[in-house]
């Protein structure tokens, strides 16, 4: 009997984490990109792949956020989360959905920590005495060794009403408790609310309209394990300020070093990044001004060349941007109300409200700022700006000299041709503002 050798091949077994996933990514606009990823792949690595193909400049503010739409709620991924580990707590019917945004406040407690932690929410079991610096203050976060605790009032919305209490809570590494008796941190008073190894925190989205809460500060801790309305642990603060404090607290306890390792990691990273194909230390500056081009080595005239170019780019624009298309002089008013148009801090039709709306969406930090339309004036303009986690709005009027137009925020005593040399000095200059403009809030569209 003969027998004849037939080669077999297997099919190649692909591993689990190079299996490639489909995802749908919002931004603010809603409109959607659907991109095709691997199943290991994190919020950051998202974040990376839309900002290189939106040619978005990365400074490490972008973020991938979860909204439950059903819920009225959502909350910042971290940089570390497996997105996809993420998705699969999803119903196979709720109308949840991914969101790239900016998030300028996503670290800012790394830097200003004294900031998000008042004097008066935060003890520290240990043997420092006295007013913690900023380092010392992270550090008892971080460090499993210390003990930190977070406490205050919050409103608690009662389990099956829809009435609102007032309870004195108390955030420990073990948890999340509040108190049946006063303010009294005694064990045999203290009720454990959550704790959250296998639950996140969120922010509400309009409290008081959908929720019935006392303020709009709204926060509540979720279970990874349920999508039920009826387990979400809804409360409220009385301010912003104590929200940020006790959701930024939160997100310390449940994550810990990992946090600041996703902090620092794009800055040591960033000059060795492999998403970048120029290393931005191979730029230099050259002048093609002749018949053969040089490189321009004294920095002096580098920077002479630089601004230069600057300015001969606004006058072709203000040619280019004249009000019925015709070339125009750099002098002509129409030229300067429109120069501002394309930039990515101007919002034209913007209400006050959408304003408000869009720099607490993308970070209630200092110097978080945009420019619209006044809807009570249609001549001038408003400058919406982020200070001490209040938005605050500034209207720039038109002021005219010798027949010329210009711009200014405190009543003609500063004045400026156009829109972005006002920009470009209040970010250099405080002048009349509480502080510098330090971050636009951008939109851009999938």
């Amino acid at each position: 009997m003969n027998f004849q050798a037939r080669r077999v091949t297997l099919p190649a077994i692909t591993p689990l984490c190079l299996q490639k996933r489909v995802i749908k990514v919002y931004s603010e606009d809603n409109t959607s990109r659907a991109v095709e990823v691997p199943s290991d792949i994190t919020a950051r690595d998202v974040c990376q792949l839309f900002v290189l193909k939106n040619h978005c400049i990365d400074d490490h503010s972008w973020t991938l956020f979860e909204h439950l739409s059903h819920l009225g709620i959502e909350r910042t991924i971290e940089d570390h989360e497996l997105v996809l580990e993420v998705q699969s707590s999803w119903g196979m019917d709720s109308d949840s959905k991914l969101c790239f945004r900016k998030n300028y406040a996503k670290y800012e407690f790394f830097k200003k920590p004294l900031d998000f932690f008042p004097e008066n929410m935060v003890s520290v079991s240990s043997e420092a005495n006295g007013i913690m610096n900023h380092s010392q203050l992270i550090q008892t976060f971080l460090s499993s060794s210390t003990c930190p605790e977070i406490h205050g009032f919050l409103h608690a919305k009662e389990q099956g009403r829809k009435s609102w209490k007032k309870f004195y809570f108390v955030l420990r590494r073990s948890g999340l408790y509040f108190s049946n008796k006063g303010t009294s941190k005694e064990p045999r008073h203290l009720q454990f609310i959550a704790e959250f190894s296998d639950s996140d925190v969120y922010t509400l989205l309009s409290a008081k309209k959908l929720h019935g809460a006392p303020t709009d500060y709204g926060l509540c801790v979720k279970s990874n394990k349920s999508s039920s309305p009826r387990d979400l642990k809804l409360l409220c603060a009385d301010d912003e300020q104590t929200r940020t404090c006790w959701i930024t607290a939160m997100r310390l306890f449940k994550y810990g070093m990992q946090l600041y390792e996703n902090f620092i990691h794009p800055h040591q990273k960033q000059k060795s990044s492999p998403m970048r194909s120029i290393s931005e230390n191979s730029l230099v500056a050259m002048d093609f001004s002749g018949h053969r081009s040089r490189v321009i080595e004294n920095p002096s005239e580098a920077l002479s060349v630089a601004v230069e170019e600057g300015l001969s780019w606004r006058r072709k624009s203000c040619h280019r941007l004249s009000s019925h298309g015709s070339p125009s002089t750099s002098q002509n008013p129409m030229s300067n109300i429109v120069i501002h148009m394309a930039q990515p801090w101007f919002h034209s039709k913007l209400s006050r409200d959408e304003a408000h709306r869009l720099i607490t969406q993308q970070g209630l930090i200092d110097g978080v700022f945009l420019l619209r339309d006044s809807q009570s004036n249609p001549k001038t303009f408003v400058l919406s700006l982020c200070y001490a986690q209040r938005i605050k709005h500034f209207q720039i009027l038109p002021v005219e000299d010798e027949g010329e137009m210009f711009y200014s925020l405190d009543d003609g005593h500063t004045r400026f041709t156009d829109l972005i040399q006002l920009v470009e000095f209040y970010q250099l200059n405080r002048g009349v503002l509480p502080c510098k403009l330090k971050h636009h809030c951008a939109r851009i569209t999938l």
